[in-house]
């Protein structure tokens, strides 16, 4: 079988029915790939210096997570590699226990995922409103450029020149041709005039040393005991949420941006199948990049050939052409990362007119996620608090829609309050502020037809209705039920003394 009929039977998952695989989309997701590897180098290192460990065990990291991914992920052309996120959260347990309890962590976090993608944790996406993906989304970008700030304080002024012409070429060259991504054009054009001239600026070299072989696996040095297992799992735990959320909101951005579905339960199995394979092969673990993925999306790719290929690359770069790569001025690739980062952003959700149509609710929401992103540097504390927001604004918000209204008989011996909404426990607090308890006549029915009761709250302050009446010889009859609320009722009713 020829290689291009091999690489169409393994791409045609991650492909539509009417993207045939060409040598045009060959070659598109080969560049896409190169791009974001050379992108990786920097990034991997960065991350390696947070987490407290040598820059190699960040680089290996970027390799193996991109290569298993690219087999075992949902999301075709996500990146998945070391991430900042990661690497605050293994920071300490490498800092004070060394690199054994390391890859420990990162095996254990990535059964942690594991468990989690089975029990079917993926399913908890959809409660994740629009409000907190767009804060989601314009919280990452302004991420992406903070970190970029760095590499343009205290810098040699040639810098500043290089950024501005590596953000032109990026913005006219597509206006040239597509057939080579502008970034990689970019990154090319300024390490030859830096080299050439001998420009005296940052490079990646300057980051740290790069590998000089391959990682070789192994199994992590710790005691095999119960209290290394103690030891690490808090932090494991916390390594496998954090990977699962960013990675998951990634998936989702990435699916909106391609007009695509993936397999969100099948993501995180990957994503623990490669954490897995990370820490045995030496690595610091992570999960899915944003910015890389934007990248690589944004440069065309839209298979796992792109994902596989960028691992591939970063360790042929590194190994083959180490010298060649630590040339490359940090200047290049800040301005693709700034480019990204403007791209990123959703300009729309800002605009005065889309505030103005939109309902203040979801501003917050989209403001508080984007506010605790920035403020915490983690995605994933961020989405949880947006999240959280945007349910306390949701209950608000339907809690006012409960109505109470009374209809007395003409002869005035009954009354019927007709109760229309939602009934849960921030609209059935006052329910029991709204009857007369005195001045009713001795029989009330509490029609619920328009109703709906949803939690033992709402049975709690309906029965605390019932037991106000009876103190004032009243009878009470409840009527309209439909099937969930009536199930409800009855099993709790008068079971819940003292709750209200």
């Amino acid at each position: 079988m020829s290689l291009p009929a091999v690489l169409a039977r393994h791409l045609k998952p991650a492909l539509t029915p009417s993207q045939p695989v060409t040598a045009r989309l060959l070659r598109t997701e080969a560049l896409a790939g190169l791009v974001v590897a050379l992108a990786l180098i920097p990034e991997a290192i960065s991350f390696s210096i947070i987490a407290g460990v040598d820059p190699r065990i960040g680089l290996f990291a970027a390799c193996t997570m991109a290569v298993t991914i690219s087999v075992v992920g949902g999301r075709p052309a996500m990146i998945s590699a070391a991430t900042g996120a990661v690497a605050l959260v293994v920071a300490p347990i490498a800092r004070e226990h060394g690199l054994g309890h390391l890859f420990a962590t990162v095996v254990l976090a990535g059964i942690f995922q594991i468990v989690l993608g089975a029990l079917g944790v993926a399913r908890l996406m959809r409660f994740v409103p629009r409000s907190v993906m767009v804060g989601f989304v314009n919280a990452l970008a302004i991420l992406i450029f903070m970190a970029q700030v760095p590499e343009l304080r205290n810098v040699p002024w040639p810098v500043y020149p290089l950024v501005a012409a590596g953000l032109a070429l990026m913005v006219l060259f597509p206006r040239v041709t597509k057939a080579v991504p502008a970034p990689l054009v970019s990154i090319v054009i300024l390490t030859v005039i830096t080299v050439a001239a001998g420009i005296a600026v940052p490079t990646v070299g300057d980051k740290g040393a790069l590998p000089s072989s391959l990682p070789t696996p192994g199994i992590p040095d710790v005691p095999l005991t119960l209290d290394t297992l103690t030891l690490i799992a808090p932090y494991a735990l916390a390594f496998a949420l954090v990977g699962l959320m960013e990675s998951l909101m990634t998936a989702k951005l990435v699916d909106d941006i391609t007009d695509t579905r993936s397999g969100k339960t099948r993501e995180s199995i990957g994503q623990g199948i490669a954490n897995i394979v990370t820490g045995f092969f030496g690595g610091m673990g992570g999960c899915a990049m944003i910015g890389q993925t934007m990248i690589n999306v944004k440069s065309g790719a839209r298979t796992r050939l792109s994902t596989f290929l960028a691992g591939a690359f970063l360790m042929t770069l590194c190994i083959a052409f180490g010298p060649i790569v630590s040339d490359i001025p940090m200047a290049a690739l800040v301005a693709v990362m700034v480019l990204v980062s403007v791209g990123t952003f959703d300009w729309h959700s800002v605009q005065p007119s889309t505030l103005k149509r939109m309902p203040l609710g979801e501003t917050i929401v989209m403001a508080v996620t984007v506010a605790v992103v920035v403020a915490t540097h983690n995605l994933a504390i961020g989405v949880v608090a947006g999240s959280i927001t945007a349910m306390i604004v949701f209950a608000r918000r339907v809690a006012h829609l409960v109505n109470v209204s009374a209809v007395t008989d003409p002869d005035g011996g009954q009354v019927v309050y007709a109760v229309t909404g939602e009934l849960f426990f921030a609209s059935s607090n006052d329910l029991v502020y709204q009857f007369d308890y005195a001045g009713d006549p001795d029989r009330v029915t509490i029609d619920l037809t328009d109703a709906h009761v949803w939690d033992a709250s709402t049975v709690a302050a309906l029965d605390a209705v019932t037991t106000k009446y009876e103190r004032h010889g009243k009878t009470v009859e409840i009527v309209g039920l439909n099937e969930h609320s009536a199930r409800m009722h009855g099993a709790l009713s008068g079971e819940l003394a003292g709750s209200h």
